[in-house]
């Protein structure tokens, strides 16, 4: 009896011992399933702050048609190109902004002053007169222009080529070789005047408003530049008259139409080394009205000279 009462109590005691071991280690599982849930939950988080760190911190650097991508991830920096196409947004709006800039670096040369000579030919482009018409004969030592040009618009297609045009004031002066001036007749051909006196000088004058457009390229040449432009000009005539200068110093003049084209057109061409240039113009509209002329013929003005131009 005593036997089977100790079995029972060491049993008991055996069970009890093993119970309370099984609740302490549950107890353990517990703990360590929250803690490495925690753990988890912050293994996430800090990759996702990694991650948006690394999107914070990628930088794209680009260099010509390439970008350059440096790159911060948990794997570590890395670098890495990648190709572009040359007609990108941002390409092309660079390469355009840089077309404008050079072409607004263009400067013509019109506006400035301009001195030279001018006189006229015959339609068969000859300064020799028929004889009936000597009396149209030019001093042309003395036969003189000016020309104003007072405002310039420069269009650039490159740095060193473009258009010019712009606005001037065109003075002619044609000194007349002869003892003579000119008149214009009943029908308004133009006909010889005698003053019957010794003249100083007789001349006929001529304002016109000129407006030219030229194609120039310009070549640098040490730290300057050689240019050459050449194309179409018009002009309107603005007012003539024609003056006569006696030898008792009397003058004598007389504002009329004198059958002139009121408008003409013709072709310009200059060349220079920097502002210094040359310039030549020849008119294809005849000087007087059509069968207005004297003796019936066409006579085309022209001039040359030098100028002296502002475009800077």
């Amino acid at each position: 009896m005593k036997k089977t009462g100790l079995i029972i109590l060491l049993t008991a005691i055996t069970l009890n011992a093993f119970w309370l071991k099984a609740s302490a280690e549950g107890q353990n599982e517990g703990k360590e399933t929250g803690g490495n849930k925690q753990d988890t939950s912050r293994v996430l988080k800090d990759k996702d702050q990694k991650e948006n760190d690394r999107k914070d911190s990628d930088s794209d650097r680009r260099s010509s048609d390439r970008r350059l991508s440096v790159l911060e991830s948990l794997e570590g920096p890395s670098i890495g190109f990648t190709k572009y196409s040359r007609y990108e947004s941002w390409d092309q709006d660079d390469r355009e902004e840089e077309r404008a800039r050079r072409r607004s670096r263009f400067r013509g040369h019109w506006s400035g002053i301009e001195l030279g000579y001018n006189n006229w030919v015959t339609s068969d482009k000859s300064q020799a007169l028929p004889s009936d018409i000597d009396y149209m004969t030019l001093n042309s030592s003395k036969s003189s222009n000016f020309n104003l040009n007072f405002t310039q618009l420069s269009l650039g297609i490159t740095r060193h080529i473009g258009f010019v045009t712009g606005l001037g004031l065109n003075w002619n002066n044609y000194r007349f070789e002869g003892n003579n001036n000119i008149i214009a007749g009943p029908e308004g051909i133009i006909e010889q005047f005698d003053p019957l006196l010794k003249l100083e000088k007789s001349k006929l004058a001529t304002l016109y408003l000129t407006l030219p457009f030229m194609l120039e390229m310009q070549l640098p040449v040490n730290h300057n530049h050689l240019s050459i432009s050449a194309g179409p000009i018009g002009a309107i005539k603005l007012s003539s008259h024609t003056k006569m200068v006696f030898e008792d110093g009397h003058t004598v003049k007389s504002w009329r139409d004198f059958s002139l084209n009121q408008l003409r057109y013709g072709a310009t061409a200059r060349v220079g080394y920097g502002n210094f240039q040359l310039y030549g113009t020849y008119y294809m509209t005849p000087l007087f009205r059509t069968g207005k002329g004297p003796g019936g013929y066409e006579l085309h003005p022209f001039e040359i000279g030098v100028a002296l131009t502002f475009n800077n």
